[in-house]
């Protein structure tokens, strides 16, 4: 009792089940790179097509300079020049101006260089104070006490026309030059 099974010969138009599945894992993990790679170009690109290129290099205006009587120091608000339609309120950034002399000023960013809290300035002792863990800074910015270990965070400003505009675009940040301590001030005053 033999049996005459003949299997016929596998050629190269067929397709086994293996190779069917694997194909189909292929098409299926293709769809979904494409799907995870749009969102990450459309970042990537999105300062670019909305027309912000250049945004970070803005200069916004704070006020006439008259507004800013000398000796003393008031809070200023601008506008954030990196926008975006959802933003909200939270585009309207504060900071602290305080007119030395003349045309002279310095522009403090309104967060304690600790973790970022909202500094307030008290005009009675001639002190920046933050209320999450206690720094101090002097009037002109270095730290006086607390868990900060450097001053408060200057914006680069110019005065053209009688108008105090600073460069906003660029947030002040340990590692931006311009935030960079002169050796007119310690970090430690």
């Amino acid at each position: 009792m033999s049996t005459n099974t003949e299997t016929a010969p596998l050629t190269n138009a067929s397709l086994s089940r293996r190779g069917f599945f694997m194909k189909l894992g292929i098409l299926f993990n293709g769809f979904a790179a494409i799907l995870l790679a749009v969102p990450i170009v459309g970042f990537l690109f999105s300062s670019i097509t909305r027309g912000r290129g250049n945004g970070y290099l803005s200069w916004v205006r704070l006020g006439e300079v008259g507004n800013f009587p000398e000796g003393e120091t008031r809070m200023a608000t601008f506008r954030n020049p990196l926008v975006m339609p959802t933003d909200g309120k939270t585009v309207d950034t504060v900071c602290w101006v305080r007119r030395i002399a003349g045309d002279q000023f310095q522009v403090f960013a309104i967060n304690c260089a600790h973790l970022g809290c909202p500094v307030r300035w008290f005009p009675q002792s001639g002190l920046f104070m933050c209320p999450c863990h206690g720094g101090a800074y002097y009037r002109d910015g270095s730290r006086a006490s607390g868990p900060p270990e450097r001053g408060l965070f200057e914006y680069a400003y110019k005065v053209e026309n009688g108008v105090l505009t600073i460069d906003a675009g660029q947030l002040p940040t340990p590692g931006d030059p311009v935030a960079s301590l002169t050796s007119e001030k310690s970090p430690c005053a």
